[in-house]
């Protein structure tokens, strides 16, 4: 279903900030049992340098996934109530679709300047979460590379 195009903006910003945190929450839940159950069944010192780099996809799918939760998610979240603030004050955000928004922006540099930021931040978050998805999907080809049928 696509929400944001059947949501007001700001009632889909509210639900999204909502959503991440928990997603991000449940995926370094899961990342830290594989890291761990991984790590108990590959011992380092006797591990092959191939399971040592899963180990590594695994930690790094990790770590993208804590910055996602601890930094970019609060930063994106701040800037979106932010956002919500200035585009109440112009009578925007409770159209649901195609957003008013960058059309106001062209006259207020305030909100210009905002969607700068959020787009930013944004975009560093859907990397970040890009590159825990791609790591994972590295470790996955090694699990079904050992799967013999």
């Amino acid at each position: 279903m696509l929400w944001f195009r059947n949501l007001p903006r700001h009632q889909f910003g509210n639900l999204q900030s909502k959503m991440f945190p928990a997603y991000f929450s449940m995926v370094g839940v899961c990342c830290a049992v594989s890291v761990a159950s991984f790590g108990y069944l590959h011992p380092w010192k006797t591990s092959s340098t191939t399971e040592r780099y899963q180990l590594g996809f695994l930690l790094s799918s990790f770590a993208f996934n804590l910055t996602n939760l601890f930094v970019f998610t609060p930063m994106t979240i701040e800037m979106m109530k932010q956002r919500h603030k200035v585009e109440r004050e112009n009578n925007i955000g409770e159209e649901v679709g195609w957003s008013k928004n960058v059309e106001v922006a062209k006259s207020n540099p305030k909100l210009a300047a905002m969607n700068k930021k959020f787009g930013m931040i944004h975009g560093l978050s859907s990397l970040a979460n890009i590159m825990s998805f791609g790591s994972l999907a590295i470790h996955s080809w090694y699990l079904a590379g050992k799967i013999d049928l």
